[in-house]
C-alpha cells in the first residue's frame, strides 16, 4: 500500500513573520537581515501589511504567531503599533493564541514593551547568547550583560509571564566556567524558557573567514559536549524540562509555535526571506529588499520559490523532527497520518536502532535516549532515504 499524507489539506494555524532589521550584524549570522534607515523600516512595514492582504483567505484561526528576525523590536513603538493593529485586522486569532516577539536586549524599551503587551503579545524571546561582556563583544553583539538583565526584568515588571533567553555555547575562547556563570545569571531571571544552541560556523560569515585564516580559537568538540551536559544538568536541576534538543521550559512554558515545526504541522510565512509550509509545499519569500517591496507594489505576493515535498520526505520529516522532542514519535499518530505503520515505512531502521540502544520504545512512542541527544544528527541520518514507498 503506498504512503499517503492524510493531513495534506490541513489548514495552517500558525504564522511566521520576518522583520529583517538589525542594528549591526553578528559575526556568526547568516540570516536574512539588513541595517537600514528608519524610512526603510517604515516602507517595509507598509509592504508587510500590504502583503498580508495578498495572502490566501484564512481557513482557520491562528493559534500561534511568531515575529522573528533580525530584530523585530528594532522597529519604533509607532511602527510596532501599526504592525500589530494590522495583524488583528487581517487575521482571526484564537482567544488563547501565543504571540511571540524576538528581541535583542539593546532594542527594547518600556514603551515598546507596553505596545506589545497592549496588543496581546504574550511571549518575548531575548537573544542574550552569553553573560560575559568580552564574549558578547567577541561575537559582535550590540549589547552587554547589564542590558540583558534590564530588558528581562522590564518585561516581567510589565506583566509578561512567558519569557525566553537564548544562550550559545562553543563560542571563541569560551570556557566551562563561562557557561556555568551564564546559567547562574539565567536562573536569577524570571524566565520560563531557555534555548541553548551550539555555535555553528556558517559559510560567508566573518567567523567562517576567520576560521579559514586560523584566527578563531574554538573550544573543540569535547569541551562543547561538556558544555551541553552542564547546561542540561543545571537547567533540569532548576526545574526546567528538557523538551527539545536545544530547548528547556518550566511546565507550561514550552514554545507552542516552535512545536508546530517539530511536529511537522503546516505554517504560513510572511516577510522578506521567510519560509512557509502549506498543503505539502514549502515556499520561500524574496530575500532582496527592493524585489520584495516592488512585488507588493505591483500587487504580487513576493514568493521567490515553491517546492513540492514528496510524501516519503514528509514521512521522514515526521520522524526526524519528532525525534528532536522528548515526547518522541507516536507510531499511532504516524499511521493515522500516513496510512501505514511506522515500521513498515522504514523497514529495519527501528529494529537496528533499538538493538544499538540509539532508540528506546515506550508503548507506542519511540524516542532518542537522553544520553544520545548530543549525537542526534548521526541518528537522524539513518532515516534519510530509508522510506519504503511501495
Amino acid at each position: 500500500m503506498p504512503v499517503e499524507d492524510r493531513e495534506e489539506r490541513r489548514a495552517p494555524q500558525s504564522l511566521y513573520v520576518h522583520i529583517p532589521f538589525c542594528k549591526s550584524r553578528c559575526f556568526y549570522c547568516d540570516f536574512t537581515t539588513f541595517v537600514k534607515s528608519p524610512a526603510a523600516m517604515e516602507a517595509y512595514v507598509d509592504a508587510l501589511i500590504a502583503e498580508w492582504d495578498l495572502m490566501e483567505p484564512q481557513e482557520a484561526p491562528l493559534v500561534t504567531v511568531y515575529f522573528g528576525g533580525g530584530t523585530p523590536t528594532l522597529l519604533s513603538a509607532p511602527l510596532l503599533d501599526r504592525v500589530l493593529s494590522a495583524l488583528r485586522r487581517r487575521f482571526d486569532l484564537s482567544e488563547d493564541a501565543e504571540i511571540t516577539f524576538e528581541s535583542n536586549p539593546d532594542s527594547i524599551t518600556r514603551e515598546k514593551l507596553r505596545v506589545l503587551r497592549d496588543h496581546g503579545v504574550n511571549r518575548v524571546s531575548f537573544g542574550a547568547q552569553a553573560f560575559q561582556d568580552h564574549l558578547l563583544q567577541a561575537i559582535g553583539r550590540a549589547h552587554l550583560r547589564d542590558a540583558i538583565e534590564e530588558a528581562v526584568w522590564s518585561a516581567c515588571d510589565l506583566g509578561f509571564r512567558h519569557l525566553n533567553v537564548d544562550l550559545m555555547f562553543g563560542l571563541p575562547d569560551q570556557t566551562l566556567d563561562d557557561v556555568d556563570e551564564s546559567i547562574d545569571a539565567v536562573l536569577r531571571l524570571p524566565v520560563d524558557h531557555v534555548s541553548a544552541y551550539w555555535l555553528k560556523i556558517e559559510p560567508g560569515t566573518p567567523f567562517a573567514k576567520w576560521r579559514e585564516m586560523g584566527l578563531l580559537q574554538l573550544p573543540g568538540e569535547d569541551v562543547e559536549a561538556e558544555m551541553y551536559d552542564l547546561v542540561r544538568a543545571r537547567l533540569r536541576a532548576a526545574g526546567f524540562d528538557h523538551y527539545e534538543i536545544s530547548n528547556f521550559a518550566k511546565p507550561g512554558g514550552e514554545a507552542r509555535h516552535n512545536l508546530v515545526y517539530w511536529r511537522n504541522e503546516p505554517y504560513l510565512a510572511s516577510g522578506i526571506g521567510a519560509h512557509g509550509y502549506v498543503r505539502g509545499e514549502r515556499y520561500a519569500m524574496e530575500r532582496r529588499f527592493s524585489t520584495y517591496l516592488q512585488a507588493v507594489r505591483e500587487g504580487r505576493r513576493p514568493v521567490a520559490s515553491r517546492e513540492r515535498v514528496s510524501v516519503p520526505e514528509r514521512a521522514e520529516d515526521q520522524v526526524i523532527l519528532g525525534l528532536r522532542l522528548a515526547e518522541g514519535v507516536d507510531a499511532r499518530r504516524f499511521e493515522a497520518r500516513f496510512g501505514r505503520p511506522l515500521r513498515d515505512v522504514f523497514p529495519g531502521v527501528i529494529e537496528r536502532q533499538l538493538a544499538e540502544g540509539l532508540l528506546e520504545q515506550r508503548g507506542h512512542v519511540y524516542r532518542i535516549p537522553d544520553r544520545y541527544w548530543p549525537v542526534a544528527n548521526a541518528i537522524f541520518e539513518q532515516w534519510i532515504g530509508a522510506a519504503d514507498i511501495h
